[in-house]
């Protein structure tokens, strides 16, 4: 995909290649040629490789609700520039799809999904932009959202510096409000089963499907984790790097698009988590 500011020109539609634009496209494989040397190269290639694994496994549980991913790869003649190939479909990326088809296709990818270890996770490296997410197989929800968040704090740190204030409030964080919130859900007789969640659902990562009229999601970095916990993207964006699982919180924040009626429409399929009574505090915490 190559970003322009050209306003006939859509992701998602076929285009006639001329000169200018071949050009246009070789220029920006040098861009991404150079980005890759100035990073990481197996940071690059961790993002295609995540991307591929975690459209696979999302297509393979809901095939009509996501695009079919082929392959990734590297380039033969350029070590440093990798690839992810998927199915094109026509899609609206201006009009939000139906809450409640996107509801029950989201119900349906938390319900019928099982981790195959059991455990909090994933079987492989998948990043939110190029921050790592934390991914090792975890026995417990708790343990396994604060090892995610330990993270994100310590690239934080790594990125801005330490703060004085920060780390009393993180501390808090860790020692009372994650134990409170998120304890009870699998102690005093009480369970939660970690699920396949797409982990950065946002406006800008869901779309409807032209021929068939039904909501799609893409782009995704998945884990199995509290079906809750990724709804929150919908609600905190733009906090790539300090933001933890968060399946539902994005839909909350104002300048998204994706708001209140599509949590709403959600837990119409999917009842909130026991106590049912944190639920909300539970979102927010989600949000950091």
């Amino acid at each position: 995909m190559v970003k322009t500011n050209d306003p006939e020109v859509v992701w998602d539609k076929p285009n006639e290649v001329d000169d200018k634009w071949i050009q246009f496209i070789d220029d920006n494989v040098l861009a991404s040629t150079l980005l890759s040397e100035s990073l990481n190269v197996t940071l690059i290639e961790a993002m295609v490789s995540g991307e591929f694994f975690s459209q696979s496994t999302l297509y393979a549980a809901v095939p009509d609700f996501t695009p079919k991913p082929y392959a990734w790869g590297t380039y033969a003649a350029d070590s440093n520039i990798h690839f992810f190939l998927c199915a094109f479909v026509d899609m609206d990326e201006v009009t939000l799809p139906d809450p409640q088809k996107f509801a029950r296709g989201l119900a349906r990818l938390h319900t019928t999904t099982v981790s195959p270890t059991g455990k909090y996770g994933f079987h492989v490296a998948t990043l939110q932009g190029l921050v790592p997410q934390y991914v090792d197989w975890t026995d417990t929800w708790e343990e396994f959202f604060s090892r995610s968040l330990q993270r994100l704090v310590e690239n934080e740190e790594k990125a801005q510096g330490p703060d004085a204030e920060m780390q009393r409030l993180v501390s808090a964080i860790f020692s009372k409000v994650i134990p409170r919130l998120l304890r009870p859900l699998e102690t005093g007789g009480r369970s939660i089963q970690p699920c396949l969640v797409h982990s950065d659902l946002w406006d800008g990562n869901v779309a409807t499907d032209l021929d068939t009229n039904s909501p799609m999601i893409f782009d995704s970095t998945c884990i199995y984790a509290h079906n809750e916990c990724k709804l929150l993207a919908v609600r905190n964006h733009e906090a790539t790097l300090t933001r933890g699982p968060d399946e539902l919180a994005p839909l909350r924040p104002v300048r998204h698009r994706m708001r209140k009626e599509y949590i709403e429409a959600y837990f119409k399929e999917v009842h909130p988590s026991e106590p049912g009574e944190d639920h909300d505090d539970r979102n927010v915490l989600y949000c950091l």
